[in-house]
């Protein structure tokens, strides 16, 4: 077993759980599951969370906390709203390569909702996320970028919704999902419903 600094193996625990339980379902894996996965004992996972439940809540809240700082470093050397915007709707984190795994973990918390500390985890994940959404809406919207038609708040919920369920049916594996005959993408729609065309888009 390699001696990792504290900090270093609570990460590579969440690291691997957000595998097994992607793979296992939060439900069937076990935490010496998990000790073999990571080359430990059980002893080193409770020294690091008191439960596989403790673990799991850890996992979500680290899973929002990517989301925005990924976000974040994706709308680096961007100032237009209309563009920072385009950059989030394509920028999906339960499809992209670094967040899958992260994100189905997610999903499975449906199943665990009644339990209040996985329930005040996802509603905060949530709640960062549209709060994240909503800034950049407003800013949208002051700089005549984006429909005041209805409030950022409202919008916010808007793209939640949809990159939700985008993801969901990608989890599933749902063939065709999101795009149709002409190849046109839901993140395309979105985009032109929020925004408007493109600039050097021609019109149609």
């Amino acid at each position: 077993m390699t001696r990792l600094p504290a900090a270093a193996r609570r990460e590579q625990l969440l690291d691997r759980a957000a595998s097994l339980f992607a793979e296992q379902g939060y439900a069937r894996a076990t935490t010496a599951q998990l000790a073999r996965s990571a080359g430990v004992t059980e002893p080193i996972i409770y020294r690091h969370f008191k439960s596989k439940r403790d673990l799991f809540v850890a996992l979500i809240e680290r899973t929002g906390r990517r989301t925005l700082e990924q976000w974040e470093r994706d709308l680096r050397g961007s100032s237009d709203p209309a563009d920072r915007l385009r950059r989030l709707i394509g920028d999906n984190p339960m499809v992209s390569p670094e967040g899958r795994d992260a994100y189905r973990v997610f999903l499975q918390a449906i199943s665990e909702v009644d339990d209040e500390k996985i329930q005040e985890a996802i509603a905060g994940h949530i709640g960062s996320v549209h709060a994240f959404l909503t800034g950049e809406l407003r800013k949208a919207q002051e700089a005549h970028k984006v429909t005041t038609k209805y409030t950022p708040e409202m919008l916010a919920w808007l793209m939640i919704n949809i990159g939700m369920g985008y993801g969901v049916l990608s989890a599933m594996h749902i063939p065709g999902h999101g795009t149709d005959a002409t190849g046109t993408h839901v993140q395309d729609v979105l985009a032109r419903v929020l925004i408007g065309k493109p600039p050097g888009e021609n019109k149609s």
